[in-house]
C-alpha cells in the first residue's frame, strides 16, 4: 500500500507499563523508515483526558518506487513537515481499536497500521512483548497531610518511614498474621509512605495489601477508608487476597486474638503511658548539648527502640477505634434515625476527656490572668512577643511566667507541624506561644466566651433521639449502648494517644537538633537546622565519622530541591503512578485545575449554621486571629487548635470524621465541615458563605461583593 502515513500503536505505555495510556508513533509514508530508526517520528499519548502530541520536523518519507520497484526516499513538502502525521480522528479510532483488541485478545496489543486517504488499515497485531514491570500505585494524602502539612524534609520522612514499617509489622502479627507471611511481604511494610515533591503520601497499594493479609478484607478496607478520609475505593487485584480456606482459618485465629486484645487494651494503654513517661523523664534529664556525636547516636537508637517496640497499645487502640466507629455509623443508619445524618458525631461530642482541647483552655486561662492586671494588658498589647518573653524571664510578672512555663512543660511540643522534626516548637521558641495569648487578648477570647461556644445539650439530645428510635427494641438498645460506649472510649483515647506520639517525636526533635548543633561545631554543617536535610541513615553514619565533610554538598542539593517544591503547587490529593513516573501529567489531576462552581459538599462534623465572611489560611502562622471569620484551609493539625476559638466556623478541604479538626471542633462546639473537594478553588478571602455543619453543605452567597444566591 502506498500509505500517506504509517506507524505503530501500543495498547499500554511500553516504557512505564501504564495501562491508562496508549502510545502511538507515526511517520509520513511507509513504516519501514520508522521501524529501522532512519526517521524521526511523531509520538502521541492517548489517555482518558485526551491526546498529548509530540510533533517533530519530518523532512523525508519512504514511499513505494513505482518506476524501479522497491522503496525510495522523497522530500516532504515544507508546509507539511511540522504538522502531525495523524489527525485526531485517526488517533481516536486507534484508541477504540486498541481497547477492543485488548478485550478480545486478553491483553494489550502492539499494532502496525497504515493510513490512506483518511482510512485506517490494520496491518498486524501481536501482544506487547516488553512492558515495564513497574507496579501501578495509588497515592493519597487525604488524612496524612494533617500530620505532615506542606513540604517535609528528608530526615523526617526517612524517620517516619522506618517507624511505620516497624510498628505495622508488629501490629499485623498481633492480629494473627504469621511472621513468615510478614517477612515474605517485607516490601509492603517498607513502602507504606511516599515522598512526592516533598509531600508525604500514603501508598494505598501497600495499605490495602497489608489489610489483605488480615481476614475480613472488604469490611476492614471500608473502615480504614473512613479513618483515613479516602474518598474513593482502590480495588486490590484478587491475586493479592488469601484463599477462602486460609481466610476462614485466619478469621478464627484473629477473632480469638481480637477478643483478647480488646479485653487487655485498657491495661496495655496504662502500661504504655507508664513506660513512655519513665523513658521521657530519663531523656529529659540528659544533657544532650554536652554529648559527643557517638553518644547522641546511642541516645537516639535507645529512644527509637522504645518508639518501635512499645507502640502496640496506640496501634491497637487505632484499630479498634476504626472498627467500633464504623459499626456505630452503620447502626445509626440501619436503625432509621432520620433528620440527622451525622448523629454519630453528636453522640461522641462532649466527652470532656480529650487532651487536645486542654492547651486551648490553658492558653485562655493565661489570657484571663493577664486581664486581671490592667498594666499587664497594656504591656502585652503594645510589645513584641520576643520582648515580652525576655521581660518575663527577667522577673516581670513571675506568676504569668510560671503559667507559661507550666504550659510549655506539658504542651510545648503541641504546635503546628508537631510531627515534623524540622518544626520549631513552643519549647524551642516560647515567643510563639506568647503570640497566641496576645491574639486571645486582642479578640476577647476568655473562659466565659469559650463556654458560650459549646452546646452542653447536643450529646443528650442525640441520646434522646436514639432512645426514642430504639424504644421497644431492648436487644437493639443494649447492643447500641455497648457499641457507643466502646466508640467513645476508643475515639477519645485515639486522640489522647496521638499526643503521646507528639511527645515522643518532640524528644527525637531535641536529639536531632543536638546532633545538628554538634555537627555545626565540628564544621560538618553550616547551621544546626541543616541536619534535617539529611536522611536518618546519613545522620547516623556521620555520627560515626566526624571528619565527613561532604554533608554540606548533600544538604545544598537537598535545599535547592525542597525550596523548589515549596514554590510548586502541591500534587493532587489523590493520583496514580507507574513505577517512578511522577511527571506533572500524573500528579496533577485535571479536576483541580479550574475553579469549582456551585455549592460545596463535605462531611459535617459539628452541627450549626453559620453565615459569614471566609478567611483562607494556608497555615496558622499566617495569622493569630480570625476575628470571627469562617476559617477555610486545606488541612489542619493539632497545632491549629489555638486558632480555633477565634473562628465562627471551620471548613477544611481534606480530612475525615476521625481527623483532629473534626474531633476538636465537636468538643469545642464550633460548626465544622471536612473533606470538601474543591474548597480552595471555590473560595477566596472575603467571600461570604453559609455553612451547615450538620448537613455538610456550603452555600456561596457572594464572591467579592457580587451576590450569587
Amino acid at each position: 500500500m502506498d500509505a500517506d502515513a504509517s506507524g505503530v500503536a501500543f495498547g499500554v505505555n511500553p516504557v512505564t507499563g501504564n495501562r491508562r495510556e496508549k502510545v502511538v508513533s507515526a511517520v509520513y509514508g511507509l513504516g519501514e523508515g520508522l521501524v529501522s530508526g532512519a526517521l524521526n517520528a511523531d509520538s502521541f499519548v492517548l489517555t482518558g483526558q485526551g491526546i498529548q502530541s509530540n510533533v517533530v520536523a519530518k523532512d523525508r518519507a519512504m514511499m513505494q518506487d513505482h518506476v524501479n520497484g522497491g522503496t525510495v526516499w522523497v522530500d516532504v513538502d515544507e508546509k507539511r513537515r511540522e504538522k502531525p502525521s495523524l489527525n485526531d480522528a485517526i488517533l481516536r479510532e486507534l484508541n477504540t481499536i486498541l481497547h477492543q483488541l485488548e478485550k478480545k485478545c486478553g491483553g494489550p496489543q502492539d499494532v502496525e497500521f497504515a493510513v490512506k486517504n483518511d482510512v485506517l488499515y490494520l496491518l498486524q497485531a501481536r501482544p506487547v512483548s516488553a512492558v515495564s514491570k513497574e507496579e501501578y500505585t495509588v497515592w493519597d494524602n487525604s488524612n496524612i497531610v494533617e500530620s505532615y502539612p506542606g513540604v517535609t524534609t528528608p530526615l523526617t520522612y526517612s524517620f517516619i518511614t522506618k517507624m511505620y514499617e516497624a510498628v505495622y509489622r508488629q501490629f499485623v502479627h498481633l492480629l494473627g498474621v504469621p511472621m513468615t507471611t510478614i517477612d515474605k511481604h517485607a516490601h509492603v511494610f517498607a513502602n507504606t509512605l511516599g515522598l512526592v515533591r516533598g509531600r508525604v503520601y500514603y501508598n494505598l497499594l501497600s495499605w490495602y495489601k497489608m489489610l489483605a493479609m488480615v481476614p475480613g478484607y472488604s469490611v476492614n478496607a471500608a473502615y480504614m477508608e473512613t479513618m483515613m478520609g479516602v474518598k474513593q475505593r482502590f480495588e486490590l487485584r484478587e491475586d493479592y487476597r488469601m484463599g477462602k480456606q486460609q481466610a476462614w482459618f485466619r478469621i478464627g485465629l484473629m477473632v480469638v486474638k481480637m477478643i483478647r486484645l480488646q479485653m487487655l487494651l485498657p491495661v496495655h494503654r496504662r502500661r504504655f503511658l507508664k513506660h513512655l513517661d519513665h523513658t521521657m523523664q530519663t531523656y529529659l534529664q540528659m544533657n544532650l548539648s554536652a554529648m559527643t556525636l557517638p553518644e547522641l547516636k546511642k541516645a537516639y537508637l535507645g529512644f527509637e527502640h522504645t518508639l518501635v517496640t512499645k507502640w502496640k497499645a496506640p496501634l491497637t487502640n487505632d484499630f479498634f477505634a476504626m472498627i467500633w466507629f464504623g459499626i456505630l455509623q452503620k447502626l445509626t443508619r440501619s436503625y432509621g434515625i432520620s433528620g440527622n445524618p451525622n448523629i454519630h458525631n453528636d453522640l461522641l461530642c462532649g466527652s470532656h476527656d480529650i487532651i487536645s482541647t486542654e492547651p486551648i483552655h490553658m492558653a485562655v486561662a493565661i489570657a484571663d490572668d493577664i486581664r486581671a492586671k490592667p498594666d499587664a494588658i497594656s504591656w502585652f498589647g503594645a510589645t513584641s512577643a520576643k520582648e515580652i518573653w525576655d521581660g518575663l524571664q527577667s522577673g516581670r510578672y513571675p506568676e504569668i511566667l510560671r503559667a507559661f512555663e507550666t504550659y510549655i512543660q506539658k504542651f510545648g511540643d503541641r504546635c503546628v507541624g508537631e510531627l515534623k522534626l524540622e518544626t520549631v516548637s513552643y519549647t524551642q521558641d516560647p515567643s510563639r506561644l506568647v503570640q497566641v495569648v496576645q491574639s486571645y487578648l486582642a479578640n476577647g477570647i476568655s473562659g466565659a466566651s469559650m463556654r458560650k461556644h459549646t452546646d452542653p445539650e447536643l450529646r443528650s439530645r442525640a441520646e434522646d433521639q436514639m432512645n426514642k428510635a430504639l424504644s421497644g427494641h431492648p436487644v437493639r438498645k443494649w447492643w447500641f449502648g455497648f457499641v457507643l460506649k466502646r466508640a467513645r472510649d476508643l475515639v477519645s483515647n485515639r486522640e489522647n494517644l496521638r499526643f503521646e506520639r507528639t511527645r515522643g517525636f518532640g524528644m527525637v526533635r531535641r536529639i536531632m537538633h543536638a546532633i545538628g548543633s554538634r555537627m555545626t561545631e565540628l564544621d560538618m554543617l553550616a547551621s544546626p537546622s541543616d541536619v534535617f536535610y539529611l536522611s536518618l541513615d546519613q545522620v547516623l553514619e556521620a555520627c560515626d565519622d566526624p571528619k565527613k565533610k561532604n554533608l554540606k554538598d548533600i544538604i545544598s542539593e537537598a535545599k535547592e530541591a525542597f525550596d523548589a517544591y515549596k514554590r510548586q503547587p502541591p500534587p493532587a490529593e489523590r493520583f496514580h503512578s507507574y513505577g517512578n513516573d511522577f511527571s506533572d501529567r500524573n500528579i496533577y489531576s485535571e479536576e483541580e485545575e479550574g475553579a469549582a462552581e456551585g455549592d460545596l459538599q463535605g462531611t459535617g462534623c459539628c452541627p450549626g449554621v453559620v453565615k459569614g465572611r471566609v478567611r483562607v489560611v494556608a497555615g496558622p502562622d499566617e495569622t493569630h486571629s480570625l476575628n470571627g471569620d469562617i476559617l477555610v484551609t486545606s488541612n489542619t493539625d493539632p497545632g491549629w487548635v489555638t486558632l480555633f476559638p477565634t473562628a465562627s466556623a471551620i471548613l477544611v478541604e481534606r480530612g475525615s470524621l476521625l481527623s483532629h479538626s473534626a474531633i476538636v471542633s465537636r468538643e469545642m462546639g464550633i460548626p465544622c465541615i471536612v473533606g470538601i473537594t474543591g474548597l480552595l478553588r471555590a473560595l477566596s478571602t472575603g467571600d461570604v458563605v453559609e455553612m451547615n455543619g450538620r448537613e455538610g453543605t456550603v452555600r456561596i452567597i457572594s464572591k467579592h461583593g457580587e451576590t450569587t444566591a
